[in-house]
């Protein structure tokens, strides 16, 4: 019998009018519940104003003559990295670079120990909580278009075929000429633009791709759910694909992540983002789980080469990627001084990894690029980074934990007012994983996730629900087998 064909969610539904007062309110109780203070230290606040106004560390070498760009979300002002591409022979070179944080935190300063203490940015849909003050992140340390600012520029130098063959990172000043989005990006590729820049960064996209597949890498295509805050104060929730520009761009920084971890590895001294393989436990639920929902997975193709196929609009796919999840878990932060450690790799990768390209809104970034630049021009790691890097896994740790909770909170909160008013209403829905005391779906005409309790039913099928409460104080949706 053939599987049912189903219309997934629309990519995004706004919360009803009536129910806004009510989300923003959940939004402050989040964050109250977390301890997530919008308010910044008054010492640091100081310290970050003092910085902003006379930089204590500026690099003395002058790249303002190189025309970077940014492509980042609409509106984004904490901008973390801009780029040059040009062509060398059959391959590129990459001029990649990435905001300047250490120029601003002076080591043992008030503004360095509430950065350690707050980890990262999070972003909550109605505000952000950020890593550093708005006026180092939003201005004096962001690349911002048309202004003079202090980066680490990686130097990248790429065959035809995408491989990296050469990379140094050193710190110099810089200007961005121009702010894109990753939409604008697209649609000009789309349109058949002529813009060099554009086509440069779709070949080296694709080819760093195509080396990814061969390696083994894996992307997991899950449905990425997002609270959106509307021009006009409202919100919506959606599931957004990425566009290929995103992936693109992606793929530079993922790049630039791989030449400071082999830089680090090779040196004796840094810290990586890894994660473990799967287990073979693992792997043969996972085909099973295929097996049962009728997806092929042909011998000898990679799980990493399955899950990059599957197709977010098909039922049974979707709940194989649902199922998918179970095969990336329990990444985190490995720093070292000395031999490199056995585990090095991030599975997802399928290769050495580090995190450098966001020092803005993430601390780990910070220590990193400072190791790197000192591994590259052939110096010392200074004595206060080395020092430090042993506790930096378990402060990213702990700020990951509070980033992922403030944005499960505020995604639940903002499901239930989507849903409020609609108590009493039976619901299509997608099954897409199993709990222990029922299963989770996703919602055919809204894009929510939720639990529902009770009787299970087969993986990929099509249900209906009742919506039983959509309490928007609590968080909360109740859904039952209708």
């Amino acid at each position: 019998m053939p599987h049912p064909r189903v219309v997934l969610a629309p990519t995004d539904a706004d919360v009803p009018q009536g129910s806004l007062e009510a989300l923003r309110d959940r939004f402050e109780a989040v964050r109250a519940e977390l301890d997530l203070s919008l308010e910044y230290p008054a010492d640091a606040l100081a310290e970050a104003q003092q910085v902003a106004a006379s930089p204590p560390s500026l690099p003395e070498r002058d790249e303002t003559d190189l025309p970077f760009f940014t492509i980042d979300p609409p509106g984004s002002m904490d901008l973390d990295q801009a780029m040059h591409l040009e062509r060398d022979g059959d391959g590129h070179r990459i001029r990649y670079a990435i905001a300047d944080v250490p120029a601003f935190v002076v080591p043992g300063g008030a503004l360095d120990r509430v950065t350690r203490e707050r980890g990262q940015t999070v972003y909550c849909p109605d505000v952000r909580v950020p890593l550093h003050p708005e006026v180092l992140s939003e201005d004096a340390a962001s690349l911002l278009p048309d202004v003079v600012r202090p980066a680490f520029v990686w130097d990248l130098r790429l065959d035809g075929e995408g491989v990296i063959t050469a990379a140094e990172v050193h710190r110099a000043m810089v200007r961005s000429v121009e702010r894109l989005d990753y939409d604008t990006v697209q649609a000009a590729v789309d349109a058949g633009t002529d813009d060099d820049r554009f086509l440069m960064l779709r070949e080296i996209g694709r080819r760093r791709i195509a080396q990814e597949k061969a390696r083994g890498g894996a992307s997991l295509p899950m449905p990425e759910q997002q609270v959106r805050q509307r021009e006009d104060g409202g919100f919506s929730l959606e599931f957004r694909p990425p566009v290929a520009a995103e992936e693109w761009n992606a793929q530079i920084s993922l790049a630039t992540g791989m030449a400071a971890a082999t830089m680090m590895v090779d040196a004796g001294i840094g810290i990586l983002r890894t994660m473990p393989a799967p287990t073979e436990d693992a792997l043969a639920r996972f085909r099973r789980a295929a097996r049962g929902l009728g997806v092929e997975w042909p011998e000898g193709q990679s799980y990493g080469d399955l899950v990059r196929a599957l197709d977010r609009t098909d039922p049974r796919h979707l709940a194989l990627i649902h199922e998918a999840t179970t095969l990336f878990r329990g990444a985190g932060y490995t720093a070292f001084d000395g031999p490199a450690p056995d585990e090095r790799e991030h599975a997802a990768v399928a290769a050495p990894y580090a995190h450098v390209t966001a020092p803005l809104r993430r601390l780990v970034d910070r220590f990193a690029l400072v190791v790197c630049e000192a591994v590259s021009r052939g110096d010392q790691v200074p004595d206060e980074i080395r020092a430090a890097l042993p506790g930096v896994p378990e402060l990213m740790a702990a700020s990951d934990r509070l980033a992922r909770s403030a944005e499960r909170a505020c995604a639940d909160a903002t499901e239930a007012a989507l849903l409020h008013g609609r108590e009493g209403e039976t619901l299509r829905a997608v099954v897409v994983d199993h709990a222990e005391k029922g299963m989770d779906v996703q919602l055919v005409d809204v894009p929510v996730l939720a639990r529902v309790t009770g009787e299970r039913a087969a993986l990929g099928s099509e249900v209906e629900v009742r919506l039983e409460r959509a309490d928007v104080a609590a968080g909360q949706v109740v859904l039952v087998r209708a």
